[in-house]
């Protein structure tokens, strides 16, 4: 696993070993992070990135963000609750050096405290357990969540858009689908 653009490109990233199995770890593959970052910076949706503030929910090993941080996000809030990511996300920080830049929560995405409002949110959820929904709601009740916000949600099946959001694309690759939400008008 590496970061494909920007500032830190060809960098390998920690990634989970052998010894790591039981922390139910999946990280997004390097070419679905490529085709992600092409929509999200110059598709549709024109450049979700540049200048981005970040929130990274159910974070992992932290590729995604670091991969928006790589390419012009000014700052992101990895939400993390699983030591083997949130060990990880520390490593992979300190690796691009971008301390000053992030901010690492260690609790349950779903029980957020008050944030600052984030134009891009990565959801990416167990699958097929129902966390991104509540997550979402969450983020928006503590103000996560801005107004003009771009929620980019991965799971094994297209996802329905909560109340308050509407569905503005979906992708699917291999096996993972990857639904772009927006605020409801």
């Amino acid at each position: 696993m590496r970061i494909i653009g920007g500032q830190h490109r060809g960098t390998a990233l920690a990634s989970v070993g052998k010894g790591d199995a039981g922390a139910h770890l999946r990280p997004t593959t390097d070419r679905v992070r490529e085709s992600l970052f092409n929509i999200l910076q110059g598709g549709r949706f024109g450049d979700r990135v540049t200048d981005a503030r970040v929130l990274d929910l159910f974070a992992g090993t932290g590729a995604l963000s670091l991969e928006a941080l790589s390419r012009g996000a000014t700052h992101v809030t990895f939400v993390e609750n699983g030591r083997a990511g949130q060990k990880l996300i520390r490593a992979n920080i300190a690796k691009l050096d971008r301390t000053g830049d992030t901010m690492l929560i260690t609790s349950d995405a779903t029980r957020l405290p008050k944030g600052t409002p984030c134009k891009l949110v990565f959801l990416d959820p167990p699958y097929g357990k129902g966390l991104g929904q509540k997550a979402l709601k969450s983020a928006t009740e503590n103000g996560w969540i801005a107004d003009d916000a771009l929620i980019v949600w991965e799971e094994s099946q297209p996802q329905i858009a909560p109340q308050g959001f509407q569905t503005a694309d979906q992708r699917r690759y291999g096996d993972t689908w990857i639904t772009f939400l927006q605020r409801a008008a």
